[in-house]
């Protein structure tokens, strides 16, 4: 029975000679819906909505480029010997930690250069990144990747997940943990739970952004022990356990830091 299954065909269609690949439709798709409910809250606030936009327009491409070079650089090993392969995105290999450094940093400089807060923006948008996040999993689904450990099929029925997820999760042979789909469940969860904290009057300018770092990096970190495919600092170090680590402590204290100086004095929706 195993050996009829057919794993889904990555590629969506062709374009002439040119291959569309279902693991760039998704994330392009978590993007355009992350950047629809983005601007949506942007004039709920009274934000001028081009701002979210321009903000895009250079986050986007910045964000992708290093996630890439995030990931060719700790499996550089490969892409040395391999580097016509280096630009070939389309295939997986895009890092998320080398994402948010790319937008992070690219957001500071826009910000200043417009004379706006990069904390209010942050929070307008910080739903959205956590929930482009949750869709983007379901590219390595599609390339088979981000999986966890070998498991039997009775451990996936287990799960209840329907046949197609399971017949997915048989590559060369073996059934693999669906660590993409913990993570997708705990992104969205995380979504929900910052959409009804923004209605929160308690909540202060910045610490929608910062709740966002902390949620998905807890889930990231005890996710990643899962994964069977992490970028290492060593030989048993995880680099994404480090740096949810890191993100988990440096928000934290951001949080009191800024609540005890009066930084974040501003509630998240005063003008």
């Amino acid at each position: 029975m195993d050996s009829n299954i057919t794993p889904l065909d990555p590629i969506a269609f062709h374009l002439g000679g040119f291959s569309v690949h279902w693991y760039g439709i998704i994330i392009g798709c978590g993007i355009l819906l992350g950047l629809a409910l983005a601007m949506r809250e942007a004039d709920r606030l009274s934000v001028d909505q081009n701002i979210i936009a321009d903000l895009c327009i250079w986050a986007i491409p910045v964000s992708i480029i290093c996630a890439r070079i995030y990931y060719v650089l700790f499996e550089w090993k490969y892409y040395a010997q391999h580097t016509s392969e280096i630009i070939k995105i389309w295939n997986g290999g895009i890092a998320i930690h080398g994402a948010l450094i790319g937008a992070v940093a690219t957001a500071i400089l826009f910000t200043r250069a417009k004379g706006v807060s990069f904390w209010k923006i942050a929070d307008i948008v910080a739903p959205s990144l956590i929930l482009g996040q949750a869709i983007g999993r379901w590219g390595n689904f599609m390339n088979q990747e981000a999986h966890g450990r070998a498991v039997s099929r009775a451990f996936l029925e287990n799960l209840h997940l329907p046949d197609w997820i399971i017949n997915q999760m048989y590559i060369n042979g073996t059934y693999y943990q669906p660590t993409f789909l913990y993570e997708s469940l705990w992104d969205l969860a995380g979504f929900v739970f910052l959409l009804l904290l923004r209605r929160r009057a308690a909540m202060h300018r910045g610490e929608i952004f910062l709740t966002y770092l902390i949620w998905y990096s807890i889930g990231r970190f005890f996710i990643e022990g899962l994964r069977t495919d992490s970028l290492m600092l060593t030989a048993h170090i995880r680099m994404a356990q480090v740096v949810s680590f890191i993100l988990i402590v440096c928000a934290l204290i951001l949080w009191f830091y800024r609540r005890k100086t009066g930084l974040s004095a501003k509630r998240y929706d005063e003008q």
